[in-house]
């Protein structure tokens, strides 16, 4: 029941349901004649496959958080990662992810199509969409663009720092023994 475990645990069911947003359209485009996706059917997979992606990461970032947290300050581990901590960084990680998987879907449902609706994939990702939309999409791309970047650069970021304070506080252990331990 430690904090790692309890990510890992999380992170396990996320890739589970990460996986299941595609494969079940994919083996039906597989076995099927028509090998396309609705509109409404790309939004929602469009929502799911990036609400558990951002999830991914983002419990990736809180793993780094609690190696950062055992490493640089053991003796405030268990105050600082209790059951509610954990459960906080995991609810935090789920929010974001699904907020930023509604402003995508949400940008993807106001624009207008002349022609057709169908995306010849079985996976429905942002440019597809934009191509298909006869409106100008200039503002939703940079919104998507600026938006996506915050979103990814934000766990990456806090991997890089938990990770370099990690080796900073290794390497300023004095003894061998100790840097190995």
């Amino acid at each position: 029941h430690t904090p790692m475990y309890f990510f890992l645990s999380n992170l396990s069911f996320m890739d589970i349901c990460f996986t299941t947003v595609i494969v079940p359209k994919m083996l039906v485009n597989l076995l099927s004649e028509t090998k396309s996706i609705s509109y409404v059917g790309c939004l929602v997979q469009m929502y799911f496959f990036m609400a558990f992606a951002n999830t991914d990461s983002y419990l990736l970032a809180s793993m780094a958080i609690d190696r950062l947290v055992a490493i640089c300050n053991p003796l405030h581990y268990d105050v600082a990662m209790s059951p509610r901590h954990c459960l906080l960084l995991l609810l935090g990680s789920c929010t974001i992810s699904h907020l930023h998987s509604m402003l995508r879907v949400l940008l993807m449902s106001r624009l207008a199509f002349c022609a057709s609706h169908i995306i010849k994939h079985f996976f429905c990702d942002t440019q597809p969409v934009f191509k298909l939309s006869c409106s100008d999409t200039t503002s939703s791309q940079m919104v998507v663009m600026t938006e996506t970047l915050a979103v990814i650069a934000t766990p990456f970021l806090c991997i890089l720092f938990s990770y370099l304070r990690i080796i900073f506080t290794v390497l300023r252990v004095p003894s061998v023994a100790g840097k190995w331990k």
